[in-house]
């Protein structure tokens, strides 16, 4: 339901734009964002999107990241500038509904140094 795609191999300092393309309607969630994980370490929010367009980042990409949603194409996107070695890990697409999350496939992010 959630198709993640845009993860690969850069520099640091690089830019990469991960994209998270919907079956359906976009706005069936109340948010949608950005997870990732990197080795030996848990989970974390990256960035988060809601249907009113209110975002929310985790300190550690504040103005580096921006997440962006293309309503027409059912698309969330993660523009991500200025990376760093730290940001290497494995980004999940997540979508919320009242119901519950979903989650796409994950993709692989790393930046080398």
């Amino acid at each position: 339901q959630l198709q993640a795609s845009g993860g690969g191999l850069v520099q640091a300092g690089g830019s990469l734009r991960l994209s998270c393309a919907a079956s359906g309607s976009i706005f069936s969630f109340v948010r949608m964002g950005w997870y990732r994980q990197a080795p030996g370490k848990q989970r974390e929010l990256v960035a988060i999107i809601t249907n009113g367009g209110s975002t929310n980042y985790a300190d550690s990409v504040k103005g580096r990241f921006t997440i962006s949603r293309d309503n027409a194409k059912n698309t969330v996107h993660l523009q991500m500038n200025s990376l760093k070695p730290e940001d290497t890990a494995v980004y999940y697409c997540n979508a919320r509904r009242i119901s519950g999350d979903f989650w796409g496939q994950g993709t692989q992010v790393t930046v080398s140094s």
